[in-house]
C-alpha cells in the first residue's frame, strides 16, 4: 500500500513529542499530529515562540491536545531539566528529534565549548533518549504497543566517503560539520535500535530525512510563516517543497503500522515527494564493530549517560 501523508493513523490518547517545534518541519510535524487526536508536546526553547506556535496550531486544530516544554539543545542543564518534566507525564509514546542549530560557523560554540552542531543535533538527544527511555518502555509494555525514536538526518550524509570514528572531529567547512553531525546521529539511531531489540525492549528507533524544504513553498501559518518572518532564500526553491511537506517521512516514521525500529525514510525523489522506506547508508547502518563501540562511548561520555550496554547489542 502507498503512504498517503494527507491522512495519517489516528494517534489518539498517545503522548508525542516534538523538538525544534516553534518552526519549521518540527512545527508542521506537530500540527500534522495534533489533528490526529495525540496529545503533542511542543518542545522549545523560547516560551514566547512555543505560545505562537502552540496558537498557530489551533488556528488549523481547535480541539488540539497539547503542551510546551521548554528546551535548550545547546544546555545539557536544560536536556536534564526537560527530562525530569517529561517524567512527570503519565505516558510517551514517540519522540521526534527534530530540533538542532543551522548555524554552520565553526565559531559557533556552547558555553563549554562544544561545537553547537554537535552540542544540538547529537550530545543533546543522546540525553533526552536517555532520560526518556525508561518512560517509553514503560508506556509501550502498558499499553502493547511499540514506542517509537525518530532521529532527524540529511540525504548529505550519502556524500560521505569514510565512516565517522572520531564523534568530536568535524570541519572549518559547515555543511561537511553539519553533515558529520548527521552521520553520528544515524550511527546511533541505528545502533541504538539494534540494542533495544536485543534487550527486548518495545521501543523502535528509526531515522528520517526531510529532503528540501523551504520558506517559499511554505503554507502561510501565523507568526510562523507569515510577512513577520523573513524568507530564507534557498537555491533550491525551484524543485523543493514546503516545510510542511518536508515533515512527511518523519511523519511517516512516527505513525505508520508498518514501520520497523532501523527503517530509514526519506523523499522518494530525493529533494522532494512522498516518504519511502530505503536502505540505510552501510558507513552508518553497519560500521566497522570497533568504530561503532568507540562511537558509542563518545557519546556517552558526550552527554554523561549510560544507554543501553554492549552486552545488550545484537549481530550487525
Amino acid at each position: 500500500m502507498d503512504w498517503d501523508p494527507e491522512v495519517l493513523p489516528e494517534q489518539r490518547e498517545r503522548t508525542l513529542v516534538v523538538t525544534g517545534a516553534t518552526a519549521g518541519i518540527g512545527y508542521f510535524a506537530a500540527e500534522r499530529l495534533a489533528a490526529t487526536g495525540a496529545h503533542v508536546v511542543l518542545a522549545g526553547r523560547s516560551a514566547e515562540r512555543l505560545g505562537t506556535a502552540e496558537a498557530a496550531i489551533r488556528t488549523q486544530v481547535p480541539d488540539a491536545s497539547l503542551s510546551s516544554l521548554l528546551l535548550d539543545l545547546a544546555s545539557p542543564e536544560s536536556t536534564s531539566g526537560a527530562v525530569s518534566e517529561l517524567a512527570e507525564y503519565e505516558r510517551l509514546d514517540g519522540l521526534l528529534l527534530n530540533g538542532g542549530s543551522m548555524s554552520l560557523r565553526a565559531a559557533d560554540r556552547t558555553p563549554d565549548g562544544l561545537s553547537m552542531l554537535l552540542a544540538t543535533h547529537v550530545r543533546a538527544n543522546v540525553g533526552l533518549v536517555a532520560g526518556t527511555l525508561p518512560l517509553m518502555e514503560r508506556t509501550a509494555r502498558e499499553h502493547g504497543a511499540t514506542a517509537r525514536i525518530v532521529h532527524t538526518s540529511t540525504s548529505f550524509v550519502d556524500l560521505l566517503r569514510k565512516g565517522v570514528r572520531d564523534v568530536r572531529h568535524g570541519s572549518r567547512v559547515g555543511v561537511l560539520a553539519y553533515t558529520r553531525s548527521k552521520a553520528v546521529t544515524e550511527m546511533f539511531a541505528y545502533e541504538l535500535d539494534r540494542r533495544l531489540r536485543a534487550a527486548g525492549t518495545p521501543v523502535a528507533s528509526l531515522v528520517s530525512r526531510p529532503g528540501v524544504g523551504v520558506d517559499a513553498r511554505t503554507p502561510r501559518r501565523p507568526g510562523i510563516r507569515d510577512e513577520t518572518i523573513p524568507i530564507q532564500r534557498n537555491p533550491y526553491t525551484l524543485w523543493a517543497q514546503g516545510k510542511d511537506a518536508a515533515a512527511w517521512s518523519a511523519l511517516r516514521a512516527l505513525t505508520d503500522p508498518r514501520a520497523q525500529g532501523g527503517d530509514l525514510y526519506s523523499p522518494s525523489g530525493g529533494v522532494k515527494g512522498r516518504p519511502a522506506r530505503l536502505t540505510p547508508n552501510p558507513l552508518t547502518q553497519s560500521p566497522p564493530p570497533d568504530a561503532l563501540e568507540s562511537v558509542w562511548k563518545q557519546l556517552e561520555a558526550l552527554a554523561g549517560v549510560r544507554l543501553p550496554t554492549t552486552g545488550d547489542r545484537a549481530p550487525a
